[in-house]
């Protein structure tokens, strides 16, 4: 078994094949095998938010025994067990002990789904359009979540429109200099060319930008300009190592 099937039968869009010559078969934790028993270290483990590596063992039997119970595989945004048990679990976890008074969206199977549906949310509740979003930044492939992306790649007209969004300087983009006073000042003039936005989209962790941590300091400053302005703030941490590691 080789490529050639690949080569013969799937779109040009294939992006990571042509990277890795060989057809995988098995995987667990960091390991992949290929189809001719040849192992490699797999240092996407996954990638982005899949990276517990490959068939975890307590996310695998988790998985088997809800398939073998015949727990429900897709019901769109019916009530199940499974929902209402992850919606206790994420309150008990995470809300209650921070005393957050948040609700849950669920989106789509990748991160541009949540990107799309928190500007969409935002550009709603608010009644502007405009984003911020920064240097360097990352959101996703669908046409919202490229509008917000910085890289020049994804700025060719053949992506369309890039409108009502604005790229203002990620924190270390100019050196020592605080960039939030970038934004303060803009939003604090009325002739700055920057109208008020609906929110404010960052990563505090940029992942394809290069892995550039934001301070502690400067996100607490974006967070305190958006609150002063009445502009939300979106965290889009979706990619992201968890800081602790880095």
């Amino acid at each position: 078994m080789n490529l050639d099937t690949i080569q013969r039968l799937e779109s040009n869009i294939r992006g990571y094949v042509r990277s890795f010559p060989t057809v995988f078969d098995t995987a667990q934790g960091a390991w992949q095998t290929d189809v001719n028993g040849r192992r490699y270290l797999d240092f996407f483990a996954g990638a982005g938010t899949l990276n517990y590596g490959h068939n975890n063992p307590r996310v695998k039997n988790a998985i088997l025994k809800y398939i073998e119970r015949d727990g429900v595989m897709h019901g769109l945004d019916t009530a199940t067990r499974a929902k209402t048990e992850l919606l206790e679990a994420i309150d008990e976890i995470l809300f209650r002990p921070r005393g957050l008074n948040y609700r849950v969206q669920f989106t789509g199977p990748t991160g541009t789904n949540a990107v799309e549906a928190a500007v969409k949310l935002a550009r709603k509740c608010k009644q502007r359009s405009h984003i911020v979003a920064f240097t360097n930044a990352y959101h996703g492939h669908s046409m919202g979540s490229l509008a917000l992306t910085g890289n020049q790649y994804y700025h060719d007209l053949s992506y369309g429109s890039h409108n009502n969004v604005t790229h203002l300087p990620f924190d270390g983009y100019l050196g020592d200099y605080d960039t939030s006073l970038i934004l303060e000042r803009m939003l604090n003039d009325s002739s700055s060319g920057l109208p008020t936005p609906a929110a404010v989209i960052l990563e505090t962790v940029q992942g394809e930008g290069g892995i550039r941590v934001a301070s502690t300091a400067w996100l607490q400053r974006i967070a305190s300009i958006c609150k002063q302005h009445d502009v939300l703030l979106i965290v889009d941490d979706i990619q992201a190592t968890d800081r602790q590691h880095l």
